[in-house]
């Protein structure tokens, strides 16, 4: 355990950190996993009726610095790509 102050201080300010960056990591996982779930299953109308809350959900993520602009990027764009392709 941390002796000096300002350690301490941020070993609780990282705690509370790695728990948003989970919740939105969590989020974004939970929406792409659901408009993957509905490319596979062949269901065009609900893949693109999820298409754009999942990118905002990347774009949120991507935002508060939890997952690179670049790979925000990527995946995004690998979705949109699924999605056109699939209709």
């Amino acid at each position: 355990m941390a002796n000096i102050k300002s350690a301490e201080k941020r070993i609780l300010q990282n705690e509370r950190q790695r728990q948003r960056n989970r919740t939105f990591r969590t989020r974004m996982r939970t929406a792409v996993k659901r408009l993957r779930t509905a490319l596979e299953s062949g269901e065009a109308d609900r893949a693109k009726e999820l298409l754009p809350g999942t990118l905002q959900v990347i774009d949120e993520t991507a935002q508060k610095g939890v997952i690179h602009r670049n790979t925000a990027a990527r995946q995004k764009s690998r979705l949109t790509r699924a999605v056109n392709g699939l209709s």
